[in-house]
Order: C-alpha cells, then sequence, then structure tokens
C-alpha cells in the first residue's frame, strides 16, 4: 500500500484525491492546504488526516507526494520533497522559469527520487489512441500536427494576474503534446497573441487569443491555437497529416445522440471545462503514477518533460514580446 500526501486541497488536490480514492494500491493518508477549511474539508471526505506541509513532507509514513499547490511554492516544496527523499506527483507548470524549473530537476535527480510533471492530457484515452496508432506507423511519418485548445470562458482576472501568462500556464499542456505527438524536440518557436477577449487581460500584461507554430529539425511542423473563450465549450481537438493519412482527435460531447430534421443534423454541445472533459485522463495519470512508485519505475512523463515543455513556453512568451522566432539548441 502507497501512502500518499497531499499539498493542496483546491479544485485539482480535490481531483486527485478522488482518483486516489479508486485506486486499491494506494490510500491518502494527510492532506495539507494554506486554508485550513479546505484541508478539514477533505480529510472529513476522504479519511486523511490534516498536517501541515512541513509534516507531511517530512513524514517517515508518507511514500510520495502530489503537489497542487500554487505554482509559485513548488520549487521550494520540490526541493524540500527531494531532500526528504519522497517521489513526487507535481501539477504543471514545475515553476514559471525554465531556469528556476531545471534546478529542481538538478535537485530531483541528485536526490534519485521519481517524479511525475501532471501532463494529463498524454493519458486522455483518445489522445494516447491516437499517439499510439501514430507510433505504430499507420499514418506514416507525421508532417504537420494541429492542436487546438479553447477555453470557454477567461478564468477570473486575479488569476491572470498570477497565472505566468497564457503560454505558461495555459498552452504548456498543448506545448507537451506537441513534443508528444511529434516525437523530435522542436529547434523553433515563433508565437503570435493578441486580445480579443478582455482588453482587461492585456492590461495585466498577458493575451487571451495565440497561435504557436513549432518547427523540428527534420522539418515536422506543429501549430497551435489557444483562446480564452468558446462561446460552444471546451474545445479540444487533434489533427495529425502524415505521409499516407490522418489521424483525427475530436471534442467530447455531452452525449451521442443526433437528432435529425429539416435542418440537418444537431449534436450534444462539447463537455463543458476540463474536468468534466479530462475525468478519465486524471484517473489514468495517477494510476500510472501509482503504478511506478509500486515497481519502483521512473514515472512518465518525468521532470525532463516538465522541464522541455517550460523552455517551449518561455520561448514561446519571448517571440511573442519581441515578434521573432526563438532558436532552441
Amino acid at each position: 500500500m502507497i501512502s500518499i500526501g497531499l499539498l493542496g486541497c483546491g479544485r485539482i488536490g480535490q481531483v486527485h484525491a478522488l482518483s486516489l480514492s479508486r485506486i486499491a494500491s494506494a490510500r491518502l493518508a494527510a492532506v495539507a492546504d494554506a486554508v485550513p477549511a479546505a484541508a478539514e474539508k477533505l480529510a472529513a471526505s476522504t479519511g486523511a488526516e490534516v498536517r501541515t506541509a512541513e509534516a507531511i513532507i517530512q513524514a517517515d509514513d508518507i511514500d510520495a507526494v502530489i503537489v497542487a499547490t500554487p505554482t509559485t511554492l513548488h520549487y521550494d516544496q520540490i526541493h524540500a520533497l527531494a531532500a526528504a527523499g519522497k517521489a513526487i506527483f507535481c501539477e504543471k507548470p514545475i515553476d514559471l522559469s525554465s531556469t528556476r524549473a531545471a534546478e529542481c530537476r538538478a535537485a530531483v535527480k541528485a536526490a534519485g527520487i521519481g517524479f511525475f510533471t501532471a501532463f494529463n492530457r498524454r493519458f486522455d484515452p483518445n489522445f494516447a489512441h491516437l499517439q499510439a496508432q501514430l507510433a505504430a506507423g499507420v499514418i506514416g511519418e507525421a508532417e504537420i500536427v494541429v492542436i487546438t485548445s479553447r477555453d470557454p470562458s477567461p478564468p477570473p482576472l486575479s488569476y491572470i494576474e498570477s497565472s505566468g501568462g497564457l503560454f505558461r500556464d495555459m498552452m504548456i499542456h498543448d506545448l507537451d503534446l506537441a513534443r508528444f505527438l511529434l516525437g523530435e524536440e522542436p529547434i523553433e518557436v515563433f508565437a503570435v497573441g493578441t486580445c480579443l477577449v478582455d482588453p482587461a487581460i492585456g492590461d495585466a500584461g498577458d493575451v487571451d487569443t495565440a497561435v504557436v507554430t513549432l518547427r523540428t529539425a527534420s522539418g515536422k511542423i506543429c501549430t497551435i491555437n489557444n483562446s480564452r473563450r468558446a462561446t460552444y465549450g471546451y474545445d479540444q481537438r487533434i489533427e495529425v497529416h502524415g505521409a499516407r493519412g490522418m489521424l483525427k482527435a475530436a471534442n467530447k460531447l455531452e452525449h451521442l445522440v443526433e437528432v435529425a430534421g429539416k435542418n440537418g443534423f444537431t449534436t450534444a454541445p462539447n463537455k463543458h471545462f476540463f474536468l468534466e472533459r479530462y475525468a478519465d485522463a486524471y484517473r489514468i495519470e495517477m494510476e500510472a503514477f501509482i503504478a511506478a512508485i509500486s515497481e519502483g519505475k521512473a514515472p512518465s512523463p518525468s521532470i525532463d518533460d516538465g522541464v522541455a515543455a517550460q523552455r517551449l513556453a518561455d520561448a514561446a512568451a519571448k517571440s511573442c514580446e519581441t515578434g521573432q522566432p526563438v532558436k532552441l539548441g
């Protein structure tokens, strides 16, 4: 039985607690949050103890820790967990700076602990199947990857101001998916961004609409488009064009019933937001983490994947600011 500690009892922490409750080989032993009421509420629903973050990090009865705290706390918590020899499941991004994320990587590797970067979209059954088909050569070599990711509405402005920006907060999932699908590292990043949804987002120093183009050494191209507004629901699609065909993963709908009439066919709306859209992915990624820890294997996505995606996010932000492509060594 793997004993887990949880740092952060907000929305995503609650999702991970629910996932753990469905895994027979793991238990949520202790939780911590800066808001005591949040920790107490989650503890009451899961049977976990309420402890301080420091107590969880140093506890002898905790095997691994989920870091679901605000990103600004990750750096210190990762270093402390590495020093304590605890395996880590860390929400993205590792840090808002790829340089600091690399420093976290150095601490993790020096400690020899397992580290899982929570890029849950890799575990979405449809996206995972698409990648498996691509890896099996069903359409030959990938040539163009198109990733669409659009939220139904912007988050609160207070969140925007502390998020690190669209590229580091929202698009980082898509940048990881690009690496996952391309099968090789991008060597050039070009980004454009603007504010078309809410001028206040621009006043906060961010963009709400963006397109990024990635190019690999072999010439493969990936385009990612993000928007903070999609009036028709959460828009999550992938298309991969290859030498012998195309692979496509469409949106998940509320149901699969179609209505046909004189105006054509009508389908259900998209799943409304990420918690519903990626419910399966959150469960499967936690199962993968627990299995890796139980079997003494290196978790994947690793901290290397987290750092690589952060480098791409930093490059995209720089390209958007300067209007020039950014080359990566």
